[in-house]
């Protein structure tokens, strides 16, 4: 972003630390500041101090440690010159008007024109902060209210005063969208925003109201959880990650600033337990447990509170009729004779009218209510979402009849829903009662809106081929968890035919949680309990032959992942011409954890980049003791970033760090390759070690396994990976070409895959989701 190329931000707490380190993540220089602690014989330890615990922390706020070298320390004292570098300064100092307006004056003083000046604040409103102060203040003034963690929640409010300018808005809101992968939501000037106070007031509901029906905890975590598109967390389980001690305070600070009207202060009362908890320290995750614990007395088993008597005891699974009788039906829910169907009535009831009670409040849009839900709490509908899927009358009868308020947006939308498709476009109801299309912005492609107005060009039960416009296509998995399979593997090849003859470039994506989680061991595990070996070894070539197809296929192929990319997923990616990753993509070949290794060419690709970009010294083993490394240990990368640095990403591949532009982006990146396309020449083939070098590499592992950090079988499958990655009988005056390593890679993964080890590996996985160390 041309308007913005360095960001200041005072405050290096938690919050104002993770801003300046996702900032880094971006690639922009930032300066980080803080006061001067009282006798310190460094004065920049505080800053300082928070960069060293950042890059030492897990999750980890910087997305590579290389981008903590973008952060310059300082003080507020000494260093506060350096703002006049800066085009948007960020304060997230205290929460006190005093402490924040003494600062203001002192940013103003050096300032450069033109620069923007935000508040991380989601307490004190805009116009109190610029109170007195200078006109130019004003006017570059706004609030950005990130989410904790910075780089992981994706959402950011922000907020203009009146007399801000629109150009201040526009510029940060830009470099937060594009920059730093935000969807950013403009909120009117009111307590709280939007987010934290319906999020508040939900949460609030939903544990006052848990109290008042005498209800376990275990029961209304199973209640206000999936059936609601809420996470597994629930309500209590959401509490103690966050943590019981920051219920007060930010009931107290929203309380306090909200009208006397206000519906939240009928759910904002006392209670005694929590208030116990808390001074005993049992204040969730971060202290000796909260709602739920671990006693480390008795096995570390799992206790629940009783909510009646304070007390602990063993942690039972729910069983809740009431979710069992809904099926897909929300309204079987809420209308089930029982206390658990009347408890769920109460919290939503109460939540949802409280959201339609914001319209015209905190936002005048309905879907910036539902976006800022959606990310900044993580539920998978907003609150208009699940009003659409209960019915707007329906609604608005229930909380008449159970004297509930019955907001005016309700009665402007009876008979309608809240969002509808006309002609291929979704549309959105107004507070006017009229609809207007949802528009995206600009260089915001998604495959949903796509689907809204076309059909598949080529469909199966696992993936599906799309037309996204300009020549390109779209290949999406939908399998669960979209794991692959041999439909995948099918339509793969059928779409390399159908590409070839209508379209210019391929791009693979799909809009699920996860790019892919890699093969379906369930298939795999149920052909070995048969012993269709042969059905086994016809899928690895079937996957070897399909993904080097893709490889040299005379039009080029961009892979666009978000979130994991792992096993066969990430294979694919390393097939592909080019990768548009998501910022936030989880890329690496985990088979080991199975007992297995890459078998659709993991092994060739990695050998391959070490070999010709890793930088290393010369000779056959150093590339293959950094395949080695990272196949045997089953690296994941925890960034794009830091997949460039594993090489599964190459030095060229791209990074977007919205997810909304990630689509975009790979088209872009597809159609500038399609200018000049030229098919890949297959790699030179390698001089690999051969025996000498496997028994180096096994010679390593004996040594982990003696140290206790490797398992027998462990030995077992680096002893098949160390075969392939050395060439198998080969020796360094020869060398291997690529199909000479697919070949390799097949044989010693069909030996592995009838190792009694290897096949408990599987079935542990696949019961527990967990590895088993054998």
């Amino acid at each position: 972003m041309a308007d913005i190329k360095k960001v200041a931000v005072i405050g290096a707490g938690v919050m104002g630390a993770g801003i300046a380190a996702h900032v880094a993540n971006a690639g922009v220089p930032v300066v980080l500041l803080d006061i001067v602690p009282a006798g310190a014989g460094n004065r920049n330890a505080i800053a300082e101090g928070a960069v060293a615990r950042m890059l030492k922390a897990d999750p980890a706020p910087f997305m590579s440690k290389a981008a903590a070298r973008l952060v310059t320390t300082g003080n507020t004292e000494d260093h506060l010159e350096l703002l006049a570098e800066c085009d948007w300064i960020v304060e997230a100092v205290v929460e006190r008007l005093d402490v924040k307006q003494s600062l203001y004056a002192k940013v103003e003083a050096v300032r450069k024109p033109g620069s923007v000046v935000s508040s991380n604040t989601s307490t004190i409103p805009l116009a109190t902060l610029v109170e007195g102060l200078p006109e130019r203040f004003a006017e570059d003034f706004i609030i950005t209210h990130f989410f904790n963690p910075p780089r992981y929640m994706r959402l950011l409010e922000v907020v203009g005063g009146a007399r801000t300018r629109p150009e201040a808005l526009e510029i940060v809101s830009r470099f937060a969208d594009v920059m730093l992968g935000k969807s950013v939501v403009r909120c009117k000037d009111r307590p709280g925003f939007i987010a934290n106070r319906l999020g508040v007031t939900w949460l609030q509901a939903a544990v006052v109201e848990a109290f008042d029906a005498g209800l376990d905890i275990e029961d209304v975590d199973a209640i206000i959880g999936k059936p609601m598109g809420i996470p597994k967390t629930g309500v209590f389980g959401l509490l103690d990650l966050v943590g019981l001690d920051l219920m007060p305070h930010v009931n107290a600070s929203l309380a306090a600033a909200l009208p006397k009207d206000d519906a939240f202060h009928t759910l904002n009362r006392p209670l005694p337990l929590v208030e116990k908890m808390i001074a005993d320290g049992y204040t969730g995750r971060k202290g000796k447990g909260g709602f739920y614990r671990v006693n480390r007395e008795k096995n570390k088993a799992k206790e629940s509170i009783d909510l009646a008597t304070g007390e602990y005891r063993a942690t039972r699974k729910a069983e809740v009729e009431a979710v069992k009788a809904m099926g897909r039906k929300l309204t079987a829910l809420l209308e089930h004779d029982s206390k658990h169907g009347a408890y769920a009535w109460r919290v939503l009831g109460q939540t949802l009218s409280y959201a339609c009670a914001l319209v015209g409040d905190a936002a005048d849009e309905v879907e910036a209510i539902d976006e800022a839900m959606r990310l900044g709490y993580n539920w998978k509908f907003g609150p208009f979402e699940l009003i659409d899927q209960i019915g707007v009358d329906w609604l608005a009868a229930k909380l008449a009849a159970s004297g509930m308020p019955v907001p005016a947006i309700l009665n402007t939308a009876s008979g309608r829903t809240f969002y509808r498709v006309e002609d291929g476009r979704r549309q959105v109801l107004g507070l006017d009662g009229r609809y207007r299309d949802l528009v995206r912005p600009e260089g915001v492609l998604m495959l949903a809106d796509v689907k809204l107005s076309g059909q598949p060009l080529l469909k199966n039960g696992s993936a599906a081929l799309w037309d996204i416009g300009d020549g390109v296509a779209c290949f999406e998995f939908t399998s669960k968890m979209n794991s692959l399979d041999p439909d995948i593997m099918d339509l793969l090849t059928r779409s390399i035919r159908r590409v070839k003859k209508d379209f210019k470039a391929l791009v693979i994506y799909n809009e699920g949680s996860n790019f892919s989680v890699g093969a379906n061991l369930g298939l795999a595990l149920f052909a070995a309990n048969i012993a269709a070996w042969t059905e086994i070894d016809n899928l690895v070539a079937t996957g070897q032959a399909t993904y080097k197809a893709l490889k040299y296929a005379p039009f080029p192929v961009v892979g666009a992942p978000s979130g994991m990319a792992l096993g066969g997923g990430c294979e694919i990616l390393l097939h592909c011409d080019a990768v548009q990753a998501h910022a936030e993509t989880y890329m690496g070949l985990v088979e080991v954890g199975v007992g297995l290794l890459p078998g659709w060419g993991g092994c060739k690709e990695m050998l391959t980049r070490w070999s010709t970009l890793g930088r290393l010294p010369k000779g056959p083993m150093p590339a293959v003791g950094k395949a080695f490394e990272s196949i045997s240990t089953a690296t994941v990368a925890k960034s794009a970033a830091e997949a460039k640095e594993l090489l599964f990403l190459r030095p060229g591949d791209g990074i977007t760090m919205n997810r909304y532009r990630l689509l975009a982006d790979a088209k872009a990146k597809a159609l500038q390759l399609a200018e000049d396309y030229v098919v890949p020449e297959p790699p030179a083939p390698l001089a690999l070690p051969g025996p000498s070098g496997k028994v180096a590499l096994d010679m390593a592992v004996a040594g982990f396994r003696r140290l206790g950090k490797a398992t027998a079988h462990d030995e077992v499958v680096s002893g098949a990976l160390a075969e392939v990655l050395t060439g198998g009988d080969t020796d360094v005056i020869l060398t291997v070409d690529e199909d000479g390593l697919y070949e390799l890679e097949r044989e010693r993964f069909m030996r592995l895959v009838r190792h009694p080890g290897t096949l408990a590996r599987v079935e542990h996985m696949l019961m527990t989701g967990k590895p088993l160390r054998n």
